[in-house]
């Protein structure tokens, strides 16, 4: 090997370790902004009731989640709801026996994240993790809400959740997010410039969260909010591109049941009249029909709320 062959050597093993380093610099910048993003102040008062609402759920729902982070303050506003996430809802992990998802689903569980022998799964997408099973209990103690697809055979509701493990490991498309907001924004500025929301709808490499379910009930055809039109032929449904669907469409579409759980419970007549309403400027809780138990909650939450 001639001199100059060495320094050209030399010189391209260095451009590498430099474009190393970079990677390096860039990953860990990236990390932060993703960890300031994505963190959660301590958890409200729960108006969801969990236990009823785990009971109830079946595969291939879809739950929506009110999240509390920096990014989903962003969506809720962007998107004019209060949702910010959805997930869909695989089962119990020992039903699954036999389901052509339960290998891509054991292989990318991380038991160690519960302790429960037969946790109920999730799959989600989510900013910082990408694309993952995790217990339901993650979200324990946030306001959820239950999306059921209503007359979803047996048959598709496997295809569904088949297609949406086939997608676990896949990265969060951040770049999706950002051309949403543009597209989103007041007066649309530059919404379709180098936008990837204009593509024609095929899988990618990267999703997010409402993307990967609506991705998933597009292939039995199943409406998340399509186009409707009417003409001489009569009605006429066309799909939505994945890609321009969030959380708060699977709300909004007159396709699925959505249930709600509130805490505390609505079924008894006359509940409103029995809710633990304080009054607004008064000093001490009066609320003789309460037990004992409850004003002591109240008061903690009363002191508490002061503090802060």
């Amino acid at each position: 090997m001639s001199d100059a062959d060495k320094a050209h050597q030399a010189s391209y093993l260095s451009f590498l370790n430099m474009k190393t380093v970079w990677q390096r610099v860039w990953q860990r910048l990236f990390d932060k902004v993703c960890h300031w993003l994505t963190h959660e102040p301590p958890l409200p008062h729960p108006i969801s009731d969990y236990e009823e609402l785990r009971h109830e759920l079946k595969p291939g729902d879809v739950v929506l989640v009110e999240g509390r982070s920096r990014v989903a303050r962003i969506i809720q506003r962007l998107t004019m709801s209060r949702w910010s996430h959805a997930v869909l809802y695989l089962g119990r992990l020992d039903d699954m026996d036999g389901e052509p998802f339960e290998q891509p689903v054991i292989q990318h569980f991380d038991r160690s994240s519960t302790h429960k022998r037969n946790p109920q799964l999730i799959i989600e997408s989510e900013l910082g993790i990408g694309t993952v099973v995790r217990p339901l209990s993650v979200y324990q103690g946030e306001h959820l809400r239950i999306c059921r697809p209503e007359g979803l055979t047996p048959l598709d509701r496997n295809r569904v959740l088949t297609y949406a493990s086939s997608r676990l490991g896949h990265a969060y498309d951040i770049r999706q997010i950002l051309d949403l907001c543009r597209l989103l924004m007041p007066g649309g500025i530059f919404s379709r410039w180098r936008s990837v929301l204009f593509r024609k709808p095929a899988p990618a490499p990267r999703t997010t969260c409402a993307t990967l379910i609506a991705e998933a009930f597009s292939l039995v055809n199943f409406p998340v909010r399509p186009l409707v039109t009417q003409d001489k032929q009569g009605r006429r449904l066309y799909p939505l591109n994945p890609l321009y669907c969030t959380p708060g469409d699977f709300d909004y579409s007159p396709w699925f049941q959505v249930m709600k759980f509130p805490a505390p419970e609505t079924s008894a007549r006359g509940y409103y009249q029995r809710l633990p309403w304080q009054q607004e400027g008064s000093e001490e809780l009066t609320h003789e029909h309460l037990d004992g138990e409850t004003l002591e909650q109240l008061r903690s939450h009363r002191s508490r709320s002061l503090q802060t």
